[in-house]
Formats: structure tokens, sequence, C-alpha cells
């Protein structure tokens, strides 16, 4: 949810600045005003609702919007590729960055927090239908990242930003609507991680029986407690990159490699070393592998991962122009 408010932080505020022609001195081009305007209005009104299942046409909204995008990504790949100069390193395959990246990609592709409020919002629940639910979503999910990533690498190469449309000229207006839309996608989806997190704090900490739901006071009480601090959280870093590493390799690696194939060997009859449960023993020495060296590298270049541009790309035609700067 910090990475949303980062997102909604970048693209919205500049592209207010080309709309409006306002001053970047306004108050109104701030990235922690416009945060907390997205918040109240629409961030807060979502979260508040109790059942994930009355966000179903918002997220279909969502998915109009990663539609848009991806076209439009495509629609520049030829045009920016000509103005965008060679980089000596456009097309170095492995680097000490390929750690950190797992981690970003298992953080993108990390759905496990979400499955017992999907399961439970399914109608008719079975089985079957959740295998059919989860192999069409993950798999559509590949498909749209490996379209993002190769469209958005071949275009810009080594030059490519932690958020894609940060390299996109700020005069291309085409872009800017889809900077807009990709807010928008990001604040229809926040609520879904918003509600994840409440359920698991009323579950852990407050509610005795799962059967019995908390009252409307507590529910209110939490949802404003938990957007709260991913607000403050937010706007302490303006560096989508750092926080992106940071969920990939302290929660989603161990969400995604370590905890369900520790269950498994623990599940499984057979000896920890069996044929059978090798495969998932990889997986385990994997994700610990990316989370420790993970976690190392992020410490020791801190300095650097918290670093990002927001100007202007020099590519851009008014890049030149000093007094543009975000």
């Amino acid at each position: 949810m910090v990475s949303y408010n980062v997102v909604v932080g970048d693209t919205v505020t500049k592209v207010i600045i080309r709309l409006t022609g306002i001053s970047q001195d306004s108050v109104f081009a701030k990235r922690h005003i416009i945060v907390l305007i997205a918040t109240l209005l629409i961030t807060v009104p979502l979260c508040l609702y109790r059942k994930i299942a009355k966000l179903a046409k918002i997220s279909f909204i969502s998915l109009v919007c990663i539609g848009f995008i991806l076209f439009s990504i495509f629609v520049r790949m030829g045009t920016m590729s000509d103005i965008v100069p060679p980089h000596p390193n456009a097309w170095t395959v492995f680097n000490k960055d390929i750690i950190p990246a797992i981690g970003i990609m298992a953080f993108a592709f990390m759905c496990h927090h979400n499955t017992f409020l999907i399961y439970g919002s399914i109608e008719d629940a079975n089985e079957r239908r959740w295998e059919v639910v989860t192999h069409a979503s993950i798999l559509t999910s590949l498909v749209v990242a490996l379209l993002f990533g190769i469209a958005g690498y071949a275009t810009f190469t080594a030059y490519s930003q932690g958020d894609l449309l940060e390299n996109y000229c700020w005069t291309d207006d085409l872009m800017n609507l889809s900077r807009l839309l990709f807010s928008v996608q990001i604040l229809l989806t926040y609520p879904i991680e918003c509600f994840v997190t409440r359920e698991v704090i009323t579950n852990s900490l407050l509610r005795k029986d799962p059967n019995v739901p908390i009252s409307e006071r507590t529910h209110y009480l939490i949802t404003l407690a938990i957007v709260g601090t991913t607000y403050f959280i937010s706007i302490s870093t303006d560096c989508l990159g750092v926080v992106l590493e940071l969920n990939g390799v302290l929660a989603a690696v161990p969400l995604a490699y370590v905890l369900p194939a520790l269950s498994y060997l623990q599940l499984e009859e057979g000896h920890v070393l069996s044929s059978r449960k090798l495969p998932a023993l990889c997986v385990v020495l994997l994700g610990l592998t990316v989370a420790i060296l993970g976690a190392v590298f992020l410490i020791v270049d801190f300095q650097e991962v918290d670093t990002c541009y927001h100007g202007i790309m020099e590519y851009c035609p008014n890049a030149t122009d000093s007094s543009v700067t975000f």
C-alpha cells in the first residue's frame, strides 16, 4: 500500500502541473498534499466496505486502465526509441541487481495473502472454480508483466526507471493520460490490500469468534488506522524502487517461496531429502538466499537505492530547461 501511494505522488502531481499550468510551489503541486486528497476522497471510502465482492466492478475498471496503458507503451515504443540515446550497458543481462529484481517480481506476483478473502467471495466456491480463477489470473498477470517489461526496456534500455512512466517526456499528453489512468488503477487496487491487512488484524488480535463480525466502530477505527499509517510512511520517501525492494526481500520472497515450501516439507510424508521433497527444498533454499542477499545488498547500497531521478529525462526536447523539475 505504501508503494501505491508513492506511485500516486509521482504521477498525479506532475499531471496536474502539466494540465493546469500551476506553479511547482503551489500547495496542489506537493506530493504529500495530492496523496492526502486522493486518500480522503477515493481510498478511504472504498476501504470502508466490509465485503471484498463490492470491489468487483472497480477491479474491472482497473483492468481497462491497464489495457490502455499497455497500448500506449506499445504506441510510443517506436517514436521514443528514436530519441533515446544508446547506453553502454543497455543489454547487460546479469549484474548485482538480479537479487533485488527477483524480490520485486515476487512482490508483483505475491497474491497468497488475498486467497482466503477471494475464495470466500466466489459464488458456489469449490476447488475446481478456484483452480480456474488462480490459473487464469496468474497467467494473465504474467503475460501483462512480460509485455510491460519487454516493451519498456526495449524502448529505454538502461535508462529505465523503477516507475516506467517516469521515462516518458512530460509534454507527451498520451502518456500523461496513461499516468492519470495508472494512478486511478493504483487507487482502485489499494482497497484490496487494505481488506487483507484489516482481516489479519481483526482475526489475530480482536475477533474471538470468526463467525461474529466486529462492530462498525471497530471496523472504521482499524481501517482509518491502516490507511493513516500507510500515508505517513509513504510520504517519507519519493523513491518507488526502495519500497518495492523492501517489500520484495522482506515480505514477498518469504511468502512466495519459503513458507509454502516449508509447509509442504512439514506436512508431506517422507524424509526431507527424498526425491519427492527435493524440489520444495530447493525452493526454500532459493528463497532464503534471495531474502538474505537482498537484505544485505539493500543495506549496503541504501543511499544509491533510495535515490530517484524525478526531473525530465535528458533525451526529452525540453530537458535542458532547468526550471522544469519535479
